[in-house]
């Protein structure tokens, strides 16, 4: 007699969807890490930006080279307050992924631990039921040696 677990279905069900889930939360950690990076990048840009103006207004600059940088930096600012919300919203997303993920986690392994207490009582039966063969054997043999006087 094999082990037959009755949820079989559902558990390689949960399984796949935790397989499912589980991509879709690399996914978001990949586009997460993707705006923090664009959002690094940017802010290197302006730091290296400002230093740079700091070091010509220093030697001298002209006004019209000032007010160029100045909106230069106007325009960084814009993109990194958009990309602070990207970053924002990926982070969002990422960490709702990841607790969909342990959900699914947990979901497999309620599945798991009932199919492994479902084992040993299947175990337990199947020694409860070989043992009873071989009384019933040992009874039969007994019997067949001969009288019993």
């Amino acid at each position: 007699m094999v082990f037959q677990y009755k949820f079989d279905k559902i558990l390689q069900i949960k399984e796949k969807e935790k397989g499912e889930s589980l991509a879709i939360y690399h996914m978001a950690v990949r586009k997460f890490e993707e705006a923090a990076e664009k959002l690094y990048e940017l802010l290197k840009k302006k730091e290296d930006l400002e230093i740079f103006q700091s070091s010509r207004i220093a030697d001298g600059l002209p006004v019209q080279e000032i007010r160029l940088h100045q909106q230069f930096i106007l325009n960084l600012q814009k993109s990194i307050e958009y990309y602070q919300k990207m970053v924002q919203n990926a982070r969002n997303r990422m960490n709702f992924y990841q607790e969909k993920l342990m959900e699914m986690n947990i979901e497999v392994k309620k599945y798991e631990k009932i199919k492994q207490k479902d084992f040993h009582v299947y175990k337990k039966d199947e020694k409860l039921t070989e043992g009873r063969q071989m009384d019933d054997i040992s009874i039969q043999q007994f019997m067949n040696r001969g009288s019993w006087v």
